[in-house]
């Protein structure tokens, strides 16, 4: 006589996904081979990612890709390797895109709020202080504001408002008359007809305007044609409407002269 193995035919009635045991003769277990769960008889794909997410970070996504296999990766706006996932800050690299005159706030995944610091004025991305600090900021009008620092003119630091009509730089620094109106004393004058206090003035106010006194004390003659603003018959408003916390700058192609 021989034992009969009960696992010869049909893996003993076990599961595919089983291992047919021979016990005794004329018996066999079925046991669930690695990666599924069940009698032996029926054997399930276990799903990792069904308990405790899979052993993956809170902020991540489980995904199975096996028997008892799976691959975590973290959800957008977090980095890591899934296991541990970190919350990424907009605002941390280069202030979230906002300006560096502005605060950045993180509101929620992938969005940020960008608002300009106290003392300053504009969207977030483009915040201005006052029109002093804006002129050394700015190629355009930065000679104006080493003439006005050379001089302790600090007029235009105050409360304000002023509108300021600013000789582009490379016009004062060609212009010969400079040197010889430093030289007289008289560069502060001329600086401050290029003043007006007590005014915010944007370009679509000037327009409307056909005189305004300086700080200097004399008036400024504006005329508008031909879509062009133009100072005493003679300086052209090439660049306007840079607004700061207390005042208004434009940049004129020509030195206006008391």
């Amino acid at each position: 006589c021989s034992a009969i193995d009960a696992c010869e035919s049909s893996n003993g009635g076990c599961s595919s996904k089983a291992e047919c045991r021979r016990t005794t003769p004329g018996n066999r277990a079925c046991v669930c081979s690695a990666g599924y769960t069940g009698d032996g008889i029926v054997c399930l794909e276990i799903n990792p990612c069904l308990v405790n997410n899979g052993g993956c970070d809170r902020n991540a996504e489980c995904t199975q890709i096996g028997p008892n296999q799976a691959v975590c990766n973290c959800l957008k706006g977090y980095s890591g390797d899934g296991k541990t996932c970190t919350y990424i800050s907009l605002c941390s690299q280069n202030n979230g895109g906002c300006s560096e005159f502005a605060i950045c706030n993180d509101t929620k995944l992938t969005e940020r709020t960008c608002t300009c610091k106290p003392n300053y004025i504009g969207d977030g991305f483009k915040c201005r202080g006052n029109i002093f600090q804006e002129l050394l900021r700015n190629s355009n009008t930065s000679r104006f504001y080493f003439h006005l620092e050379a001089l302790s003119i600090r007029d235009i630091s105050g409360p304000g408002p002023f509108t300021l009509f600013v000789p582009h730089t490379d016009v004062l620094n060609s212009d010969p008359r400079v040197k010889d109106w430093i030289a007289k004393g008289v560069m502060a004058q001329v600086l401050r007809y290029h003043m007006v206090g007590c005014a915010n003035l944007l370009y679509k106010d000037l327009t409307a305007i056909t005189n305004i006194t300086s700080l200097h004390g004399d008036l400024i003659h504006i005329s508008y044609s031909q879509n062009s603003l133009v100072l005493n018959n003679k300086a052209e408003i090439v660049l306007s409407d840079a607004v700061g916390t207390n005042g208004v700058i434009h940049v004129i192609n020509q030195i206006l002269v008391p």
